[in-house]
């Protein structure tokens, strides 16, 4: 499942503009089963047949950047697409996908030696103030970039080599590879499964909402990042989950404004994973939603939860996660749909 990751991390697909990972989606998914991609630009996989009809979601999505203006000495302005720290941009090598090829730039910033006081070098960057630097002249930028070029972050994946990796958009693309693992291995069970590599997740859950209503599923599982508390700047009362210790079972998303999982589906996931001992987590978050949100709420309401990889400083340009989480989430969520007709 590494190298099936890095691929999937290593491409670039931020809202709107997935078209390379859902190339991998395709090809990789098409190998389980029948594979269409809908108007939306969703990736769906079909496999069994019968009720009950259940959703696997995983959003392709990454956040990034988006070409907003040129100016006239050829510096370019931008958009964020998704939900972003202003402060992680600064000194952040980019990448601007143009038509004619990419072009690689850099997030300017003013050097700490020519900042008058302590108040203007203690004042935080906003991302309107921001500027992305081609080194190239204005006749050669505005030549190659338009206003809409889709900006993408650069950073090779990286194994860590202790079960643990880095890299971009492992938010969401370890959902993306335990999609790809669970819809592999599935070979007896109950009822219809459809994996669905979502797009457009990051700006507001759009593709979850076209394919569940495509879908009309009675169970639906997101599968998604979470965030990992155990680093120095979060208090285990802000983040209760840790990388390592297992997947995460969804209880909450941001305080009730995004899903609250079935007690059925959230219930039967403690039990699988109880009785074919694969550690797992509860999380019950403040902030931050997925593609269940738009899911449960969708035709007459579905059953649905959520499983996260517990995951590092994800809506930043890198992130960490453990492999080992994400083969447990892998078995948990094979186990959820092997035991479906167990929900009581």
């Amino acid at each position: 499942m590494k190298e099936l990751l890095e691929k999937l991390c290593n491409a670039y697909g931020i809202s709107g503009y997935e078209d390379k990972v859902r190339e991998i989606m395709t090809k990789e998914l098409a190998k389980c089963s029948e594979t269409e991609t809908d108007r939306f630009g969703n990736v769906i996989c079909k496999k069994g047949s019968g009720s009950p009809r259940i959703m696997l979601a995983a959003h392709m999505d990454e956040i990034g950047l988006l070409v907003k203006y040129i100016d006239e000495k050829g510096f370019i302005k931008f958009l964020d697409m998704g939900g972003i720290d202003d402060a992680t941009l600064p000194a952040r090598t980019v990448r601007i996908l143009t038509e004619t090829g990419d072009v690689p730039g850099i997030i300017g910033f003013k050097p700490p030696h020519l900042k008058r006081d302590d108040a203007e070098k203690k004042k935080p960057l906003k991302i309107e103030d921001m500027y992305i630097d081609t080194g190239l002249d204005k006749d050669e930028v505005k030549k190659k970039v338009q206003i809409g070029d889709p900006v993408v972050f650069e950073q090779g994946f990286i194994d860590l080599n202790n079960g643990n990796v880095m890299g971009k958009a492992l938010d969401n693309r370890a959902g993306c590879a335990v999609l790809i693992e669970v819809m592999k291995r599935l070979k007896d069970f109950k009822g219809t499964v459809y994996g669905v590599a979502t797009a457009q997740e990051e700006i507001g859950l759009k593709g979850a909402r076209t394919s569940a209503f495509k879908i009309k599923p009675d169970f639906a599982l997101a599968l998604d990042t979470g965030i990992s508390g155990d680093t120095p700047d979060i208090k285990e009362d802000e983040s209760g989950i840790k990388m390592g210790l297992g997947p995460a079972i969804t209880v909450v998303e941001s305080s009730g404004r995004g899903m609250v999982a079935s007690a059925k589906v959230k219930k039967h996931l403690i039990k699988c994973a109880k009785e074919a001992n694969i550690p797992y987590q509860l999380e019950a978050t403040k902030g931050g939603m997925t593609d269940g949100a738009i899911i449960y709420m969708s035709n007459e309401g579905v059953l649905t939860g959520g499983v996260s990889v517990p995951t590092r400083y994800i809506h930043a340009p890198n992130s960490i996660a453990s492999m080992g989480d994400m083969e447990n989430a892998v078995k948990l969520v094979t186990e959820f749909v092997k035991r479906i007709g167990d929900i009581a």
